[in-house]
């Protein structure tokens, strides 16, 4: 039987791509960061078919718990960078195990002979790290695609900067192992929402879909949000993990990256439909979701569906 290795599988995205695997028969081994810390990890236990699931304690930059953890496993599924907004030192908790963490994995990996997919869950920030705001001189309706070239602003902030260094990384191993001996697949996700599997809040979307709920703004950033109205990608974290599975489970997409977004709503509407409410204006897709559902067959539920589901 397949074996996955979930790297971050016990997060909000994460334990959605692992209760996926899992739902398919997949036997599942998810990394976790401290196993006496029961609270963040229960919730997988109760998940269909979890008999055929193993945690397993590793950070993803000891080089040596890495090549432990991938040894027995076909496919791999990096899910294990921090998705933080506000951190005090950033090169410590967003920089090192995002990137650092980004290029140990891939050296690790090209010397482990069982695996046969790797699918890295990126961002679209690491597409354009202004986002939520457009790429600067870029007009309103924009579309942008996975064609596009990647956008640096080095005044975002560290996530965003994170994810776009860690994404290049990727892009250059791919660039220069043109046949690594297996397949390695990247999706971008825009902001994703929707009910989380565990009853833990510390996640930044379920922290974002609690601001916009009940229009809270704690620091400038979130303020900045409110007062300018953003317009945000939005996809349900269900359809993520979808996505995931299918870039794992479909062969000959060597090399290729996929935004996995629905619709773009402002903040004004997220907060109506987070309150059960209709939003006012139309959806729009400024984001492309084309090339995934031509190549993955994907289908991307409205935006209400996942804010409502968290709602």
């Amino acid at each position: 039987m397949t074996k996955v290795g979930i790297i971050g599988g016990a997060g909000f995205i994460g334990s959605h791509v692992t209760k996926k695997f899992l739902a398919e028969g997949y036997d599942v081994k998810v990394s976790v960061r401290d196993l006496s810390q029961k609270e963040k990890y229960a919730h997988l236990h109760d998940l269909e078919n979890a008999s055929q699931l193993e945690l397993v304690v590793m950070d993803v930059q000891d080089a040596a718990a890495l090549q432990t953890f991938l040894q027995d496993c076909e496919i791999v599924i990096h899910s294990g960078t921090p998705f933080q907004l506000a951190v005090d030192n950033p090169q410590e908790e967003v920089f090192e195990p995002t990137v650092r963490g980004t290029e140990n994995f891939l050296h690790v990996v090209s010397q482990t002979p069982s695996v046969q997919k790797v699918v890295f869950v990126a961002s679209v920030a690491s597409l354009n790290t202004a986002y939520p705001m457009p790429v600067p001189n870029r007009l309103a309706d924009y579309v942008y695609t996975e064609a596009d070239e990647p956008y640096l602003d080095t005044e975002a902030i560290p996530y965003c900067q994170a994810k776009y260094y860690a994404d290049q990384a990727v892009r250059k191993f791919v660039a220069t192992h043109p046949d690594p001996g297996f397949e390695i697949v990247s999706v971008l996700p825009t902001v994703v929402m929707g009910k989380p599997l565990s009853a833990r809040d510390d996640s930044t979307s379920v922290g974002l879909q609690y601001l916009f709920k009940n229009k809270i703004a704690p620091n400038p950033f979130v303020q900045m949000l409110f007062d300018n109205d953003v317009e945000f990608g939005i996809v349900s974290v269900a359809d993520v993990a979808e996505g995931i599975f299918r870039a794992a489970t479909t062969d000959g997409l060597h090399g290729k990256n996929y935004l996995l977004n629905s619709e773009s709503y402002k903040v004004s509407d997220m907060t109506r439909m987070l309150n059960g409410e209709v939003p006012v204006d139309a959806a729009r897709n400024v984001y492309s979701n084309a090339a995934a559902k031509q190549d993955l067959g994907m289908q991307f539920q409205p935006a209400h569906v996942p804010l409502n589901e968290w709602a």
